[in-house]
């Protein structure tokens, strides 16, 4: 059965950078998968992208020797289920904040005796080269659990869940942290309030030995984030790639006055 790069990567502290993939469509994908990134997540918590779509993105992913990741639409049992059975190499959960929720997301991945997943599938064995008794035997080992920490009340709770046996990383959206922080007058956090923030989860993963990352839209930043600690990092995504370059080749061409906000990764 096949390694899962990623994932042992991230357990010796080597920055692992990746893209989301919210199109849907597989060409796109076929072709994102052999860019070079070593991680690639199918966005299911935001774009319509059904389970038939999403097993054909996971296997086209990899097929060419990337890592296929799934963002569940929740962190629920029967999600990460049926995003495991479908190919999935490991799961994003969002909105993780409390240790309970934490759990259950843990469980569901693991089978027994380490957690309550059920055992059935097809799809999981073929995408790590394997047959259905090698995955069973050593799915537990090479499944990527990856935990989002976006609000306040996740922040609190963080030193707690980051150390619980099972998470491999944590993921900070930073649009939704910053709408969790909102004031109840709809203020957003200040760039500094929503930088102490982030701070404080680095530091929480640094103290608890578990690695954090972010989504950021740079090479710039990517860079600056990596130099501070940060290990599991996306940049931008498929549409926001073809976005930028259109937007650019538009505004060189003064087709049109200013960018439209069409997309924020």
């Amino acid at each position: 059965m096949k390694k899962n790069p990623v994932k042992a990567a991230l357990s010796e502290g080597k920055p692992q950078v990746g893209t989301w993939l919210s199109s849907g469509d597989v060409m796109m994908t076929r072709l994102m998968a052999r860019v070079g990134f070593p991680w690639l997540t199918v966005d299911m918590e935001h774009s319509p992208i059904d389970w038939s779509q999403a097993g054909l993105l996971f296997g086209a992913i990899a097929d060419a020797g990337c890592v296929p990741l799934c963002r569940v639409p929740l962190g629920k049992y029967e999600l990460i289920k049926r995003a495991l059975d479908a190919g999935a190499h490991g799961i994003v959960a969002p909105m993780i904040n409390t240790v309970e929720q934490a759990k259950e997301v843990i469980d569901a991945v693991k089978y027994p005796p380490l957690g309550n997943r059920s055992v059935g599938g097809v799809l999981h064995a073929m995408n790590f080269d394997a047959t259905a008794g090698d995955y069973y035997k050593h799915a537990n080992d090479e499944i990527l659990v990856i935990l989002q920490t976006e609000s306040p009340e996740g922040v609190e709770n963080a030193e707690e869940i980051y150390s619980l046996p099972g998470v491999d990383g944590i993921f900070v959206g930073p649009n939704d942290l910053t709408f969790q922080m909102s004031k109840a007058t709809g203020v957003h956090p200040s760039p500094d309030e929503l930088e102490a923030m982030l701070q404080r989860i680095l530091e929480t993963g640094k103290k608890t030995g578990t690695p954090v990352g972010l989504h950021v839209q740079t090479v710039e930043a990517v860079e600056q984030r990596i130099a501070e600690g940060w290990r599991f990092i996306a940049c931008g995504s498929e549409v926001k790639f073809m976005l930028n370059e259109a937007q650019r080749i538009v505004s060189g061409l003064n087709l049109k006055a200013e960018a439209a906000d069409l997309a924020r990764y």
